[in-house]
């Protein structure tokens, strides 16, 4: 029985300080959008690793966690909708993180790009299938590649209610910080959501997006497309380090700005030092 890797639920950030060279000029929950005719951002930025920046990085982890996570299960779960039982017969269709955690890209290798100052890229243990289980080899190829990234962006919008819902409970003195704390949360689960659908929609191998494009190409091409694989990191490394990136992630940008100036219009937007709303002007 031959098991493929299902696509990769890849996440990224860059931390760096304000003024350094290698940051980005995406600034998470601009609010209101981006000015005409503004450069586009070169990748997703939080906030630099001062004490604040550390905070908001504790803050975030367990959200790119759960999220990356819940990329991957879908994955596995949109597979055996298609008629493969690889992952649930291999434990992974479980939110477990342990059960997802791959030694090298969730573990050394981000803080490997941590320690040389880097992009951090990492990703969680790709999801086997075995696309001969398909009813329909193509269809369910497709679907099972796009589940990840349709539940990213289900979550986002999750997170958007979320932020209105939590926006709308009036603020008490015992429950302000909480509140303020779990919108800001929310917060940064629309931010990396959308940047996770958008990045796994890159057409590079292994990412998801490239299991679409490959049944575009004539199968000549397709063959020598897919093969890019082998050098797929090298080349997401290197687009990291170039605008590029910044300009397939816009999108994704405005939706994020979008989504907080819904929620700032139809509920409140608590101010909160580690909310992404909360890092205008940084």
């Amino acid at each position: 029985m031959a098991l493929h890797p299902s696509g990769c639920g890849l996440a990224f950030a860059h931390f760096a300080a304000p003024g350094d060279p290698r940051s980005s000029h995406r600034t998470p929950g601009r609010i209101p959008g981006p000015r005409p005719g503004a450069r586009a951002p070169s990748t997703l930025t939080p906030p630099p690793l001062d004490s604040q920046g550390f905070q908001t990085f504790l803050l975030i982890v367990p959200v790119l966690l759960f999220s990356v996570v819940a990329h991957e299960v879908a994955h596995g779960y949109a597979a055996l909708k298609q008629g493969d039982d690889t992952a649930l017969m291999l434990g992974r269709l479980t939110f477990n993180p342990l059960k997802h955690i791959d030694p090298f890209m969730t573990i050394l290798f981000p803080l490997f790009m941590f320690f040389a100052h880097g992009p951090i890229l990492g990703g969680a243990k790709p999801v086997p299938v075995n696309p001969r289980k398909y009813r329909k080899f193509k269809r369910g190829d497709i679907i099972v590649s796009l589940a990840g990234i349709v539940t990213n962006i289900a979550l986002a919008i999750i997170c958007t209610i979320l932020i209105v819902l939590i926006g709308l409970i009036p603020l008490a003195p015992s429950t302000a910080e909480t509140q303020a704390l779990l919108q800001a949360m929310m917060g940064w689960g629309v931010f990396l959501n959308l940047g996770l659908a958008a990045f796994n929609l890159l057409p590079i191998p292994p990412l998801d997006g490239s299991h679409v494009v490959k049944y575009i190409l004539p199968p000549g091409w397709a063959l020598g497309y897919q093969r890019i694989g082998f050098f797929g990191i090298i080349i997401l490394l290197f687009l990291l380090r170039t605008p590029l990136l910044g300009w397939w992630l816009y999108p994704a940008d405005l939706l994020t700005n979008g989504a907080f100036n819904l929620a700032q219009a139809t509920s409140t937007l608590f101010p909160h030092v580690l909310a992404p709303w909360g890092m205008l002007g940084q």
